[in-house]
């Protein structure tokens, strides 16, 4: 038997009613949503999306009330958009130069060396 729907998440009366009268159900329900929007999402964002809902779950868990609680996630979500690399800093900074950081050469290693760089006979090695 397929799980029912969860509450839509814009309809904050049912979820306050629900949170008071239920909290596991609440609890719950707030994860199917979450698990749900995370699915809707591009593949290759999902794991993303579920490290930045673990780390969100950590500080609810951690938090001596949900207000602290709100006030690290507030504090979180400010880090992304205004700090280094966030939001701001993409918007503002040229295309191409984000392109040549992110394009920055790299020497590579050999994983096993080469006949040429040891030195060896062919038959050796």
């Amino acid at each position: 038997m397929p799980e029912p729907d969860p509450l839509p998440p814009r309809n904050f009366d049912a979820w306050a009613a629900l949170a008071s009268s239920d909290p596991e159900a609440f609890e719950q329900q707030r994860r199917q949503v979450i698990d749900h929007a995370i699915r809707q999402a591009p593949a290759r964002r999902q794991q993303r999306l579920r490290g930045v809902q673990w780390q969100l779950d950590q500080i609810r868990a951690s938090a001596r009330t949900p207000m602290i609680a709100c006030l690290h996630m507030h504090r979180m979500l400010l880090d992304a958009i205004r700090g280094e690399n966030g939001l701001l800093d993409c918007l503002q900074k040229p295309a191409a130069t984000l392109r040549r950081r992110q394009q920055k050469a790299a020497t590579v290693i050999p994983l096993r060396p080469t006949r040429d760089s040891d030195n060896l006979p062919p038959d050796q090695g």
